[in-house]
């Protein structure tokens, strides 16, 4: 329609300009004529231009050449200016069209270009798919004049349902586009044209299948990444597993050995023990009894850990007291080591006096683990800000930087090798975590590593314990204390 009026309405304007600025003279509306044939062919296209030039011939035949109105042409001279002002207007009007036509290809395939260009980043970009195909069904709104964009998408991570639309635009023009690469179809682009817009054309259609294919990818590399999270997870899962077994098979083997050990050599009818020597035998019976006790205690907080049940049943309690009470029972453990206790006047916490015990224990059992003989292990016991905080350093061989936030994963031992299940420290994070509080690790400037942690005190005149300062041995713990055992 647009083709047709500019291809009519062009010479007829141009007839009027000539009839009032050019009565009578050919040549002057000639170049009148020229103008509106450009226009037409600019506005309306390469047809437009034609049956522009067409009709500006036989205005300049009928309106301008003798004699006048009429088709004849009596002069070879006009008819030879006819026919060449019919070839130029054909031609000018063929260019201009083509290289608008150009023109408007390029403009259309950069935004193409531009559009296609977004869609593959989105790709990449590794953000939620969710919000990805937000932002697909939006970019197509603009550059297709669409009243709404729908995906249906099914994955194996889920089920996607994207709606964008415009506002207050009635729809018009519906298509559907399937979302299929390599085969398998994921779901459907559905595209509503708004109404009063154009009908979808060929150039159109062929950019809502690049679209379609991108979302396509978008879709099948949701699916692999959820395939390959779900291969990581069973194989950490099997790694966790074959852990378990390791760490629990030694744990376990080696303090049953050295029982199987002991009660054997008591039990041998011609082996003579002094009463010291039975003693030390059952000496080392007990302590990997206790051994034996506190590593399935571990795992069955571990488990409790995970199911979500581990919670403490707070009371008020005294740090001092209960690391006073874990240093007496460890005193054999920790009597081939230094212990340094610096004790200032803290409040009291609202805690669970057997998990806080389990927390210094695993700690004082790690140091004492890591740390070489007769080396120092300190302890530092004071208020911070509105919690009471424990410091325990050794003299080991220390973590780097980049490790201590992995120590307290379940069975990870580091470079630093040693013995053990590696729950210590996880039980102890679990344990701070479920009292509100924090823990970390940090350098120690003798070497070796320093394990903080704190929990909050008590609010009010209930929260102080009114004990003095004290630094030296704790006397509980005999030999385990700053002059050693």
């Amino acid at each position: 329609m647009r083709t047709v009026g500019t291809a009519v309405l062009a010479p007829a304007v141009a007839t009027g300009l000539g009839l009032v600025l050019q009565p009578g003279r050919a040549l002057g509306a000639i170049s009148i004529y020229l103008l509106a044939v450009v226009v037409a062919a600019a506005v309306g296209g390469l047809w437009s231009g034609l049956v522009a030039s067409v009709l500006s011939l036989l205005c300049i035949n009928f309106f301008f050449t003798e004699p006048l109105h009429t088709l004849r042409v009596t002069d070879s001279e006009d008819a030879v200016a006819l026919v060449a002002f019919l070839v130029v207007a054909a031609i000018v009007g063929s260019l201009v069209a083509r290289a608008l036509e150009e023109r408007a290809r390029a403009a259309r395939g950069e935004r193409e270009s531009r559009l296609l260009s977004y869609l593959a980043t989105k790709v990449l970009s590794g953000e939620r798919l969710e919000r990805v195909l937000e932002d697909f069904a939006g970019s197509l709104l603009g550059p297709l004049h669409l009243a709404r964009c729908e995906i249906r998408a099914r994955t194996g991570s889920g089920t996607y349902e994207i709606v964008q639309s415009r506002q207050h635009t009635p729809p018009g023009e519906e298509r559907r586009l399937p979302l299929d690469v390599g085969g398998e179809v994921f779901g459907t682009l559905v595209v509503v044209r708004a109404e009063g817009q154009p009908a979808i054309g060929r150039e159109d259609l062929r950019l809502l299948e690049a679209a379609a294919r991108q979302i396509a990818i978008a879709l099948e590399r949701a699916g692999l990444d959820a395939q390959v999270n779900m291969a990581r997870l069973d194989a950490e899962t099997n790694q966790a597993r074959a852990a378990l077994f390791s760490a629990v098979t030694h744990d376990l083997r080696t303090p049953l050995a050295s029982i199987k050990a002991a009660v054997t050599s008591l039990l041998e009818d011609d082996a003579a023990h002094d009463d010291a020597q039975r003693r030390d035998l059952l000496q080392t019976v007990l302590e990997e009894t206790d051994r034996l006790n506190r590593l399935l205690g571990n795992l069955l907080d571990l488990a409790r850990f995970e199911a979500g049940a581990l919670t403490p049943s707070k009371q008020p309690v005294a740090m001092d007291e209960i690391l006073e009470s874990v240093l007496h029972r460890l005193q054999p453990r920790l009597s081939g080591f230094r212990v340094r206790t610096v004790i200032r006047d803290t409040p009291e916490i609202a805690a669970d006096p057997v998990q806080l015990d389990q927390v210094l224990t695993n700690l004082l059992e790690n140091a004492a683990r890591f740390s070489p003989p007769h080396g120092e292990i300190s302890i530092a016991v004071s208020p911070w800000k509105h919690a009471v905080q424990v410091r325990i350093s050794d003299q080991g061989k220390g973590i780097p930087p980049e490790e201590r936030e992995r120590v307290f994963e379940a069975f990870y031992q580091g470079d630093a090798g040693g013995h053990g299940s590696g729950l210590g420290l996880t039980i102890a994070r679990a344990i701070v975590l479920a009292h509100g509080g924090r823990i970390r690790i940090e350098g120690s400037p003798t070497g070796g590593v320093s394990v903080v942690f704190e929990l909050p005190a008590l609010e009010g005149p209930a929260g102080k314990t009114g004990a003095p300062d004290r630094s030296g041995s704790v006397e509980a713990a005999r030999g385990a204390t700053e002059r050693g055992a």
